[in-house]
């Protein structure tokens, strides 16, 4: 059975915690083992949130050690960087570059970490680095689909994850969980999958 270490980075009112739990239910759908553990930090939209997710693993703990994450996805680009002593060298960092700034930059007490920056810090931590623009989230009926789902379908376009839960297995629990979304969603999911596929390594 192929193993898979996540780690999922970002800021309340993202969804991040959803992704997370997206997985873990797919997971469990089929028998692979799962630990799923989710932080908060500031209960507010906004405030910092990551989630673990270790797939195919019976026997291990929940929590994902230092430099040992097959995968680092950040929704956020400044939360990116916490991200940076977990991922393995070998591993893979995947950046949906939103950028939220936290009070003490809007007020001009902080500064925040440019595109260029951030990007070369990964790149020195992690093997490959993609890189999704939140303009390339389509649309349906006029309307952007959902970030979240978009950038599960992304996670999905590597080895690791993909091998570890079959991706036509997330599109079945989309389905069930958000019948009323299902076009929205599928739309997503599969552009998520698409964007990854052509961006590997594109950072």
């Amino acid at each position: 059975m192929t193993t898979c270490d996540v780690l999922i980075l970002g800021v309340g009112g993202q969804g991040v915690v959803t992704l997370g739990g997206l997985i873990a239910q797919a997971a469990m759908a089929v028998d692979v083992p799962i630990a799923f553990v989710p932080s908060k930090g500031m209960a507010q939209r906004g405030g910092f949130v990551k989630v673990e997710v270790r797939l195919g693993r019976a026997d291990a703990g929940p929590r994902i050690g230092e430099r040992s994450a097959d995968l680092v996805v950040a929704m956020e680009r400044s939360e990116s960087l916490k991200g940076i002593p977990y991922v393995r060298p070998d591993g893979r960092f995947l950046l949906y570059d939103h950028v939220w700034e936290p009070t003490g930059v809007m007020l001009g007490q902080d500064a925040y970490p440019s595109h260029d920056a951030v990007i070369e810090a990964l790149s020195a931590a992690a093997d490959e680095v993609c890189v999704l623009d939140p303009a390339m989230r389509p649309t349906l009926d006029g309307r952007p689909v959902a970030a979240n789902v978009f950038v599960l379908g992304a996670m999905f376009s590597t080895e690791s994850l993909s091998g570890s839960v079959d991706p036509n297995i997330i599109e079945s629990v989309l389905l069930k969980r958000w019948p009323k979304a299902a076009d929205a969603n599928c739309a997503a999911f599969r552009a998520g999958l698409d964007a990854g596929a052509r961006l590997k390594g594109s950072a």
